[in-house]
């Protein structure tokens, strides 16, 4: 059966208006019992193009790297690939969205209240989205006003094969815009619904999304599931077989607007991208990484690891 005609038959579990009191909940928890091990870091604001970046610098990544080195000697062991998702730790366990999705929180979070949206059963984290995918997204967006972020495979940033979506609360910066590039968004030249950026010196698509939309997350999904293919297509970036992505790209959405960028590269040197990145929050892992982020500005790095206009 289709996938629209399945989304009919389905419910969201997810009670309405408890998420964000589950998710403040479940931290204390899982910080009291280990489970959590957020990475600490400084921060400050780096300009270039009219953006304020946020640009974060962790202070301490032992913890991720003693996990990492646990990970791949559990790997070693068995033969197959370390799967954080399955079984998820239970610990981390937020809520149940849908027949096809739960919620957890992100184990090495750097934002508080961190959200990982995944499927209970394994896919390919470089699969293209679906009307669950997007539903369940909706479902957490309508109780949660934040970024909502996928990493479409490897190059896009994607740490995880399992097929995750990604949530933080707004806003990303402690001053100035709830979301760094914020400001030029208000340029967007439309041409029917899809609009790009002037600001935004690599390619991409944009669009923008009704609000209501939240109010009823199984209806919104077939209009979130079409945008999305446009955008996709806008990008060059159409299904191939097997309903798997034909390039790596970005997918950042608030309740607002939806963002696409297709990704040529994950490092610019040592400094990995992802999709908060293009949202204008960049993370560093020491000085010199900071340094050399000044020295060649952060818009500058992101035009890198996209793709030239």
């Amino acid at each position: 059966m289709p996938e629209k005609k399945q989304i009919a038959q389905r419910k969201i579990l997810l009670k309405s208006g408890t998420l964000w009191t589950s998710v403040k909940e479940r931290t204390e928890h899982a910080l009291q019992c280990g489970a959590l091990l957020s990475i600490p870091t400084d921060f400050e604001f780096v300009e270039q193009d009219g953006v304020l970046f946020l640009v974060r610098i962790l202070s301490n990544l032992n913890r991720k790297k003693a996990a990492k080195e646990k990970q791949d000697k559990q790997t070693a062991t068995s033969g197959k690939d370390f799967n954080p998702f399955l079984p998820y730790e239970e610990d981390l366990f937020v809520a149940d969205i849908s027949d096809t999705h739960v919620c957890i929180l992100n184990k090495f979070n750097v934002v508080d209240y961190h959200l990982l949206i995944i499927t209970r059963a394994f896919e390919e984290q470089e699969s293209l989205l679906t009307l669950s995918d997007f539903a369940a997204l909706w479902a957490c967006l309508a109780d949660f006003d934040g970024l909502a972020f996928y990493n479409g495979g490897k190059i896009a940033g994607a740490s995880q094969r399992h097929k995750h979506l990604q949530l933080v609360p707004l806003p990303l910066a402690p001053s100035g815009s709830q979301i760094p590039i914020e400001p030029l968004l208000t340029s967007a030249q439309f041409h029917d619904s899809i609009a790009s950026i002037p600001g935004l010196p690599f390619v991409h698509a944009f669009v923008r999304l009704d609000r209501n939309w939240v109010e009823s997350p199984l209806i919104a999904a077939e209009a979130l599931l079409e945008c999305y293919h446009t955008l996709l297509s806008a990008v060059g970036l159409d299904a191939v077989a097997e309903n798997k992505q034909s390039g790596a790209y970005n997918l950042l959405a608030t309740r607002e607007w939806m963002l696409i960028v297709p990704r040529s590269q994950e490092h610019f040197q040592s400094i990995s991208i992802n999709s908060l990145g293009f949202a204008g929050a960049l993370l560093v892992r020491n000085e010199s990484e900071m340094q050399l982020l000044k020295n060649q500005g952060p818009m500058t790095i992101l035009r890198n690891v996209a793709v030239s206009k």
